[in-house]
C-alpha cells in the first residue's frame, strides 16, 4: 500500500485536501447571495433614477402674438450670457420672409447695455412651437451647427409668460412680458419643470 494514501500515516495537523474546495464553494454561495440581494435592491431603486421622458413642446403657437419683448425671469446659467448682470430681455420681430429677428440685450455689471442680434426660423408649419435660432453671421447660416433648438415647452394662454428649452434639457429660460412674475405662477412653473425632468437646483433667478 502506498503510505501517502494510508490515513494512519497522515500527520494529525495536515490539512484535508477537500477543505479548500469546500471553503471556496461556501464563499461562492455567499457571494452569489449578496449579488442577488444587490440586484434586487438595484431593481427596486432603478425607476427613481430612470431617464425622463422625451421633452414635448406645446401643441402650437400664434407667432404674431408671440412677437414683442420678453423679460428673463430665470434660466439655466450658460456661457453666452455670462456678461449679463440684470435687465435681460429678448425682442422678437416678424420679418416679411416669415423669419423672426431676435434681439437679445442685457445690462453688464457696469450698468452698460450689451446686445446680440440673431434670427429664428420655424421647424414645421406656421404654428409650430419649435424653432431654430442663430446668432452667427448671415453668411454662416448654411451651416447646421450655428442653429440652436428653441422649443416653447409651456405657454400662458394669454401670452404673458413662456418657458423655453430644447430636447436635451441643457438650456432653459422662463420669460415674462413684465420684468417680474407673480410668485405663485413662478412656483407653479417650477413644479411643472420638476415633473418634466429639469434640475431645479440649476435654475438661477434673473435680476430685473
Amino acid at each position: 500500500m502506498n503510505p501517502t494514501l494510508n490515513p494512519a500515516t497522515r500527520p494529525v495537523n495536515a490539512p484535508r485536501r477537500w477543505a479548500v474546495p469546500a471553503v471556496l464553494g461556501a464563499l461562492s454561495r455567499t457571494a452569489a447571495g449578496w449579488l442577488a440581494l444587490a440586484l434586487i435592491a438595484f431593481a427596486a431603486i432603478a425607476p427613481a433614477h430612470a431617464e425622463p421622458a422625451p421633452l414635448q413642446s406645446v401643441p402650437s403657437v400664434d407667432v404674431p402674438r408671440y412677437m414683442g419683448t420678453w423679460h428673463e425671469i430665470a434660466k439655466y446659467p450658460n456661457w453666452f450670457q455670462r456678461k449679463c448682470a440684470s435687465s435681460t430681455q429678448a425682442t422678437y420681430t416678424l420679418q416679411t420672409d416669415g423669419r423672426v429677428q431676435v434681439l437679445n440685450r442685457c445690462k453688464t455689471d457696469k450698468g452698460e447695455w450689451t446686445e446680440a442680434l440673431g434670427a429664428a426660423r420655424q421647424i414645421g408649419g406656421p404654428n409650430s412651437p419649435r424653432l431654430k435660432v442663430r446668432f452667427a453671421p448671415e453668411w454662416l447660416s448654411f451651416i447646421p451647427l450655428v442653429w440652436g433648438d428653441y422649443w416653447i415647452i409651456d405657454l400662458d394662454p394669454d401670452y404673458q409668460w413662456v418657458v423655453v428649452s430644447e430636447p436635451k434639457r441643457e438650456y432653459l429660460w422662463i420669460l415674462s412680458r413684465t420684468p417680474q412674475m407673480p410668485a405663485a405662477i413662478y412656483q407653479e412653473l417650477l413644479g411643472k419643470l420638476h415633473d418634466r425632468g429639469f434640475d431645479l437646483k440649476r435654475i438661477e433667478p434673473s435680476r430685473p
